[in-house]
Order: C-alpha cells, then structure tokens, then sequence
C-alpha cells in the first residue's frame, strides 16, 4: 500500500507538503470568502465544492505532469509557443470581456486565459535558451538577443490587456537571466532600455487616459467618454489606459482621510480590504468569521489574502507567506541538484513565477501596490489558472525527481570507487 502511494506522490516530499498546505488553506478561504457567490447561486457549498473538483483536476494533470521527462518539455516548446501566441492574438480580436479586461477565450465550452499558458511558455523557452548557450564563463553573449525576440512577441501581447501580468513575467526572465548569468553588461543596457519605456508608457497613461474614478461621479460624462472611445480606431488598444490611470492616481494619493471620510462606493476594494485588515485585532477572528467577505468584491480571488489576515490574524498571513518562500528556495535546491542547466533554470523560472505573483497579490492586499487583477496562486478561487499552476509544480516536481535520481547515482558511483580502493 505504501509503494501504491508512494508511486503517486513522487518528487520532492517538501514541495508536496508546501502544495497540499495551500490547498487546504485555499478551501477553508474559498468556502469562507464566496458569500457573494452563495448569495448569487442559492447554495453554500455550491462554490467550493466546484472549487474542489478544479484542485482535483488540478492535481490530476500534476501526476501526470510529474511523471513527464525534462527531455519532452524541451520537445513540447516550439508547439507551446506557436499555441500562445495564436491565442494571445484570438483574445486581443475576439476575446470576451470582464470587468473591463478582454482575457478569456472560451474553447469547446471552456473558458480559460491565454496568458496563463503563455507564461509558462516563455519561462520554458527562456530556460532552454539559457542552457542551450551556456559557456564556461556564463552565457553566450547571442543567448540574450534571442530572450529578447522571444520576449518581444509575447510580453506585448500580453501587456495589451493585462499589465501587471507583463510587468511580473518581464522581471521572473529578468531574474533568469541573472541566474543564467548573461553578460552584466547587456542586462545593464536592458534596464536603461526597461526604465525609458517605463516612462513613455507611464506618460501615455497619463495623457490618453482619463482617471475613471473621477468621471463615475457624473454617469453621463463617462457615458460619452466611452462612446467617443468606443468610435476611435485607438480604442481597441488604448482602452485600459483609463483603469491604469485610475488605479496609478489611487495609488499615489497618499492622503490619509478620516474614517467617515473614506468613499465606501469609490474606494470599495481598498476601503474593505483595510477595514478587514484592522479588524483581525492581529490574533484574527477564526475561520469562517469574516465580515468584509459580504461587501468586498472579489473577496476570493485577488483579495482573499485580505480575508485570511482577518480571520487567520497576522500568524495566518506569515504562515501562507512563508509557504511561498520554502517553495522558492526548496525549488533553488533541487536547481542546485541538477546536473543539466535547463531543468535548474525551468525550475527556478517556475518557483519565482508562482512566488512573485503570489507576493504582488500579498502587496496589493495589505495596500503597498496599486490593485490589480493577480490572484494568489494555487489559494484563490480561480479555473484554468489553478489546473495550470498544478501543472507548473508538477514541473518542478519532476525535474526533482531527476535531480534525485542522478544524485543517488553520483553517491553510489563513487561509494562503489572507494570500495574498490
């Protein structure tokens, strides 16, 4: 029974411990947080048990995922890449729309986001670069021309209609370049390059885009901003330069009000994050006991981490923290195991991906970053997102099961040497 067992759980036991602790906090929060949805749907267990089945599902292509050999996910990234972005193109075109943002694409009923995938593919092909152009004192200089390609079709793309997601993924292929020790040099020239960009796009923001929080106090004045919009050919491309705005001016008003100053309407996702912030009294008021579950909007997605600090207090916030952090450098020493530089890059490239969206969404949440659509991976209630960073663990999964491996044949090599001695 226990080889059974053993012959699913395979790979790194730390990293399924880290995994299956997320799960569980995810259900208790899911199933807390989803008031809304309860109230939509007419059922309490409704949503999480649909929750459920996703994690399950979830780590069903995890199993398999981690019983693939390294060597077939090099084979799998022409196609990957051919994938993402043939969807990231059919989304920009035909994409359907929420809250403002074209993300999904729906496929044979399926509704799934293409960035998601193309994530994984760029950390793949950046990871294969790497290796492929590795040199004994570090990599080819030519290995960050052809990042720079790569990046350059996809990061776009995605940039169009999620920008927080292109920003996160442009610094987890920075950090894989650091790790892949490219030239100081050019990644030098690549952050002077990134900064001026960062200030044209910022420019742009702020001069096409009009700040929607102010604009929603006279409906009619927006009304016609977005019919004006709607009509010019920019449109398409420019159109959520309003929300970035908006969320940048936020942001960058650091202007403490007094409580009874505060715009509930306005403000209604920062408002409520903060209060169930400062109500947890640090110790928290225990599962299931939220109040701002019921008046903060997407309380199960982008700011569950919020309703974990009220229930769980500020112990529940360490502990999904440092979850996080024994992920990444867990992942850093099954990288260091590796004795083939693409298993260690894709495994590093995966750990910092989950890691720095999960960070962002935890910045976003306690008020130190401007809000954004981020989910925390692998808690919050999201669809193919979550089947998708199963996917990613059972990655690193099996590149530790390799690394093991031929670490345990490295041992007996050489304990067979000293017998012979």
């Amino acid at each position: 029974m226990e080889k059974k067992i053993g012959n699913i759980f395979k790979g790194d036991k730390v990293i399924w411990m880290v995994f299956f602790f997320l799960c569980i906090i995810s259900i208790v929060e899911v199933y807390s947080a989803s008031s809304q949805l309860t109230y939509k749907g007419g059922s309490y267990l409704a949503p999480v048990i649909k929750h459920i089945g996703i994690l399950f599902m979830g780590i069903f292509f995890m199993i398999i995922t981690l019983n693939v050999g390294c060597r077939y996910f090099k084979i799998a990234t022409p196609f990957l890449l051919i994938l993402s972005i043939a969807t990231l193109l059919w989304v920009i075109i035909a994409g359907q729309s929420t809250n403002g943002a074209q993300r999904w694409i729906s496929l044979l009923g399926i509704q799934f986001q293409p960035s998601e995938i193309a994530k994984g593919t760029l950390v793949l092909a950046t990871a294969q670069i790497l290796s492929a152009m590795q040199t004994p004192t570090g990599a080819d200089k030519n290995a960050f021309k052809y990042i720079l390609v790569v990046c350059a079709v996809i990061i776009p793309l995605i940039m169009l209609e999620n920008l927080s997601t292109a920003v996160l993924l442009a610094g987890v292929i920075f950090f894989m370049m650091i790790i892949g020790r490219v030239p100081t040099q050019q990644l030098g020239k690549l952050m002077g390059v990134a900064v001026l960009f960062i200030v044209i796009v910022f420019g742009m923001v702020m001069i096409i885009g009009n700040d929607t929080s102010k604009t929603n106090q006279n409906n009619n004045l927006t009304e016609k901003i977005y019919e004006d919009k709607e009509e010019s050919k920019g449109y398409k491309i420019f159109h959520r330069f309003d929300t970035w705005k908006a969320r940048i001016m936020k942001f960058a008003d650091n202007k403490e009000l007094k409580p009874e100053d505060v715009d509930l309407d306005k403000d209604a996702q920062v408002a409520h994050a903060n209060i169930a912030i400062a109500s947890s009294n640090v110790v928290g008021k225990g599962p299931g006991n939220s109040v701002e579950r019921d008046f903060l909007s997407q309380a199960f997605s982008d700011f569950i981490y919020a309703i974990i600090i009220e229930e769980m207090g500020i112990f529940g916030a360490f502990v999904v923290a440092f979850l996080y952090i024994i992920l990444l450098f867990r992942s850093g020493r099954i990288a260091n195991r590796c004795e083939n530089t693409f298993p260690a890059f894709l495994a590093m490239g995966l750990a910092l991906l989950l890691v720095t969206q999960a960070l962002f969404n935890m910045c976003v949440a306690v008020g130190l970053a401007p809000v954004t659509g981020q989910p925390l991976p692998l808690v919050s209630k999201g669809g193919t997102s979550t089947v998708i960073n199963c996917i990613y663990i059972g990655v690193i999964l099996s590149i530790s099961r390799s690394a093991k491996k031929k670490q345990t044949e490295t041992e007996d090599l050489r304990t067979l040497k000293l017998s012979v001695a």
